[in-house]
Formats: C-alpha cells, sequence, structure tokens
C-alpha cells in the first residue's frame, strides 16, 4: 500500500502566499519548499492534536496582503520578495499522520524532508511543537558537518520526559548525537523550563555557546553572528517563545525579554550571508493565544524574509 505522504492544507484551501501546491516529492522542481509538520510526540495522551497542531495553517491562512507580498517593494529586502528572479517557491501541504502510531508521522516527515532535501530545495518547515525538527534533522544527514543555529527560550536538551526522547523538550540533545551536527549556538535563553541542571551542564559538556537574552541584548546581534562559525552549511530552528511575546504572544511558554523583530531581522539576513542555510523552522506558535493576528503577522514576515535573503545570497543562481 502507498502512503500518502503529505496533503493540502485543510482550513480554507490556501498555501503559503498562494504559492503551488506540490504534494509529488518524487518529482520535485523547486528553489525553495515549505512543508508543515503537524504533529511532534506528545508527552501525554490529550497532547497529540494540541493548539500548535493548527499552526501550519493558520500561518498560510494569516493576514498577509498577497497578492502585494509579491507584487510590491518589501522594504525588509530592499525590492521584491523574489527580486524578480525565476525563483519556483512551492508549497508541500501537511505530513500526514497515523492517530494509531504516534511515531508514524515522524518517520513520513523524515522522508517527506528528505526528499525534498535530496532535490536541492531549500526547506522551510511549519510546526508543530518543538519535536518536529528531529525528523528534519535527521533527514539533513550528510558528511560535512552543520552548524545548528538555536532561537528559543528554553535549551531543549532533556533526554526524556515521560519516557518520551522525541519530545519538545529534546531537539537540541538529539542534534547532538547526530554526527553531522557539530557547532550548536543557541541564542535568547531565559527564564525556566524543563531544564535542570543535568541538562545545563551536558548542554556545556558538549561545547554548546549558550546566548543568553540578556547576553544578546548587551552585546547585541552583529556580535551573536560574530560567534557563528563561518561558511556554513546550517540549519536554524526558531521557537516561538524565544522571540519577544510583545511580538509573538502566542507561545504556550511566554517569557519577557526575547528578541525583537530587529534582532531576528539580522539574524536571519546575516546568517545567510555567512554560508548556506540549508533549511529552517518556525514551531511552538499556538494559534488561540494570538491578538490581533501579531504572531502570524510576525511569522509570515520571518518567512519571508527568509526567502527574500537567500534569494539576495544567489543561492539560485
Amino acid at each position: 500500500m502507498t502512503i500518502k505522504l503529505t496533503q493540502a492544507p485543510k482550513t480554507p484551501s490556501r498555501t503559503f502566499l498562494d504559492f503551488p501546491l506540490a504534494l509529488d516529492l518524487d518529482n520535485l522542481k523547486a528553489d525553495i519548499a515549505i512543508l508543515g509538520i503537524p504533529y511532534g510526540l506528545p508527552y501525554r495522551p490529550n497532547e497529540m492534536a494540541n493548539d500548535q497542531s493548527l499552526a501550519p495553517d493558520a500561518i498560510r491562512q494569516g493576514p498577509s496582503y498577497v497578492p502585494y507580498t509579491l507584487t510590491s517593494y518589501d522594504w525588509d529586502l530592499g525590492g521584491y520578495l523574489l527580486d524578480g528572479r525565476d525563483i519556483s517557491v512551492v508549497d508541500c501541504g501537511n505530513v500526514t499522520a497515523d492517530l494509531n502510531d504516534h511515531q508514524e508521522h515522524y518517520r513520513r516527515a523524515e522522508l517527506a524532508a528528505r526528499k525534498i532535501l535530496d532535490s536541492g530545495a531549500t526547506l522551510i518547515t511549519l510546526g508543530g511543537d518543538h519535536g518536529i525538527p528531529i525528523p528534519v534533522m535527521r533527514a539533513l544527514e550528510r558528511d560535512e558537518q552543520i552548524t545548528l543555529v538555536h532561537i528559543d527560550a528554553h535549551i531543549d536538551w532533556r533526554d526524556e520526559v515521560n519516557g518520551v526522547q522525541e519530545g519538545y523538550s529534546s531537539p537540541i540533545r538529539r542534534a547532538s548525537e547526530m554526527d553531522w551536527f557539530g557547532s550548536i549556538i543557541q541564542i535568547g535563553i531565559r527564564a525556566n523550563g524543563s531544564a535542570r541542571e543535568e541538562e545545563v551542564n551536558d548542554a556545556r559538556a558538549y561545547g554548546a555557546d549558550i546566548i543568553t537574552a540578556y547576553e544578546m541584548h548587551d552585546i547585541g546581534m552583529e556580535a551573536v553572528l560574530d560567534r557563528i562559525p563561518n561558511g556554513g552549511p546550517y540549519y536554524l530552528t526558531i521557537d516561538a517563545d524565544g522571540v519577544d511575546p510583545t511580538i509573538m504572544p502566542a507561545v504556550m511558554a511566554q517569557a519577557p525579554g526575547g528578541l525583537s523583530w530587529v534582532q531576528l531581522h539580522k539574524l536571519v539576513h546575516g546568517l545567510v550571508r555567512k554560508g548556506r542555510v540549508l533549511g529552517m523552522d518556525l514551531v511552538e506558535i499556538a494559534p488561540s493565544y494570538d491578538h490581533g493576528h501579531i504572531t502570524i503577522t510576525h511569522a509570515e514576515r520571518l518567512i519571508c524574509n527568509f526567502i527574500g535573503a537567500c534569494v539576495r545570497a544567489g543561492y539560485y543562481d
């Protein structure tokens, strides 16, 4: 039996910025591909279909200025989104799930991500909770080492929670166990979360460069970028609670003092200029917690800035 890896967005059928829907991953021809992974691995039975599982479609259905986003001058980028170039951006829909087998959607997510990455496309993943980068990071397997850049209020180094080792508290520990990840830079860490002293010690023993939000604000984003090894390749994982809740309030664990929009803009554009970013994810948005579409608006702007930065870095020339 052939398993359907992805399906079209559910409501009311619109892709991100109305880019073409591409569900045939075996014959994918695109420069940039957007993939929704709604479900992580739950720690408790009622966490399977949580509010964050609605985020991929909420971002797609957000209050964007389509078609103006594609046809108007974008001051974040200094020109049109795709810079007048022949760049192919597609939306691959959402990874399907088997609610009777919580591991199955991770297997499908890894396979879908591998097909997209093997096609040569830059992958933009929409979560879902912070467990969903784990299958994506597995799909990034290669001979060269990848620098992992992590934006979050929390370090996510738990080995397990309630016996689950691939949930939203563990993606950075799981990445540290993959041979193709080298340097890990964690930015915006603050407040409290699931980490205990032993996880902090493990992260530091690995050599993770933990840049707290307070250090980040003191030294500035340019200095933070200087601490990221040059040349790439990179993978960027962004937990929405790493961003200040004044601009991304729709998260389950709000913590004052996160990245501002200007800092996020500098980080995305600066990282893309430093070397090839293989992909990024944006996770942990809980749409029902939003206010006046503030979170979704910033999410769309973030994705557009990443796309525009990759285009201008000459990734697809």
